[in-house]
């Protein structure tokens, strides 16, 4: 199947000088590769809990689709219910990017609403089929479709889910948030991003080399907390202990002064800690979507700063560097359009205009983000 596309006016003017064949007004353009979903693996499965309805509940991801001209390809990724050929999609997604990730709670909009899949509202489960399809245009021309894959989605039971645990830092870095350090009763309270039934926790913090922290399961005078979790013996290797005689936690002990991001599993006992390089991405930056521009970080100021030159086109903010140590996924931790945290995936792309400017952005301890200079 072939599409043929005028092009525009002055681009007609230029190919009637260089040339006198009456086909050199258009361009054919035809099919060549289908996308290829490549994740989340076929047949996972999918919980969705009260806690996971601001966070991504899965991503999709997939090798892009080819065209025989280098053009823009847009993406729909499409669900459907399990064993009906996809005889009534609905739209999950529409990017022009090669991942897509989405929140619980729109997942379970699409899965629930009577323009989504109308499942029932007492549903313990459902099996989906989900596939991605390419196409050019705004028309949807010459579509291409990716293989399909199976996923369960599991839906907490009763659609309460359990009483989230809470995770608390104590330590030297609370004065940087003008607080008093060390004292459990102010402690700051960690992000809980467990599944309702695990206690996994994170934090977004700015720490010193020489600073120490420990985890406290309340806010409350230090012999009132029964759970004070630090380091074995002072070991810096990522295991904790519950004891009162715990070491303390000193992240930036290697890698110096600056923004940490903080991943704590009270059930195995492990924590993980990552000094976060935050960059610009996308046709608008120097760098195009093919790698982050750095941002610098101002440890007195606690923010990432930049000044560049940027064109009339699309950006994000993005943490590489920490998407794939902690979670392997490059856009683990991102800022984009009309989102105000770093985690929350399934943000759309930031328009700018072309002109020079200074970028600020600033994250608070929560993962909350505010970014000026756009």
């Amino acid at each position: 199947m072939k599409k043929i596309f005028n092009l525009s006016i002055l681009s007609l003017l230029l190919l009637s000088i260089m040339s006198c064949s009456t086909d050199d007004n258009q361009i054919v353009i035809e099919k060549s590769t289908d996308p290829v979903l490549m994740s989340p693996d076929d047949g996972g499965v999918v919980t969705l809990t009260p806690s996971t309805a601001d966070n991504a509940a899965v991503t999709f991801v997939w090798d892009h689709a080819a065209y025989s001209e280098n053009t823009e390809i847009n993406y729909s990724v499409e669900i459907a219910l399990a064993e009906t050929d996809f005889a009534e999609p609905v739209e999950l997604a529409n990017t022009t990017n090669r991942f897509a990730s989405v929140t619980g709670g729109n997942l379970k909009t699409k899965l629930m609403s009577e323009t989504g899949l109308n499942v029932a509202e007492d549903a313990e489960q459902v099996v989906i089929e989900a596939r991605v399809i390419a196409s050019l245009g705004d028309n949807s021309d010459l579509p291409m479709t990716s293989n399909s894959i199976t996923l369960t989605i599991v839906f907490a039971s009763g659609g309460e889910g359990p009483t989230e645990p809470a995770l608390y830092m104590v330590g030297a870095p609370q004065a940087y948030y003008e607080l008093d350090a060390w004292s459990p009763a102010n402690a700051i309270p960690m992000r809980y991003i467990g599944d309702g039934t695990t206690q996994v926790f994170e934090a977004y913090v700015k720490v010193g080399a020489a600073d120490g922290f420990k985890f406290v399961n309340a806010q409350a005078d230090w012999g009132d907390i029964d759970g004070n979790y630090g380091t074995i013996s002072g070991a810096q290797d990522g295991n904790l202990e519950n004891s009162p005689g715990s070491g303390d936690i000193k992240i930036a002990e290697t890698d110096g002064d600056g923004f940490y991001y903080v991943w704590v599993d009270i059930d195995n006992l492990t924590y993980e800690a990552v000094k976060m390089d935050w960059g610009i991405i996308g046709a608008a930056t120097p760098s195009g979507w093919d790698a982050e521009t750095p941002m610098t970080y101002n440890f007195a100021e606690n923010k990432y700063s930049i000044t560049v030159t940027l064109i009339t086109e699309e950006m994000k903010f993005r943490s590489k560097n920490t998407g794939d140590a902690i979670y392997n996924d490059q856009w683990a931790f991102q800022v984009g359009a009309d989102d105000t945290v770093v985690y929350n995936t399934g943000a759309g792309n930031i328009a700018v205009t072309a002109g020079e400017t200074t970028i600020d952005l600033e994250i608070g301890f929560d993962g909350t983000a505010t970014v000026s200079g756009l």
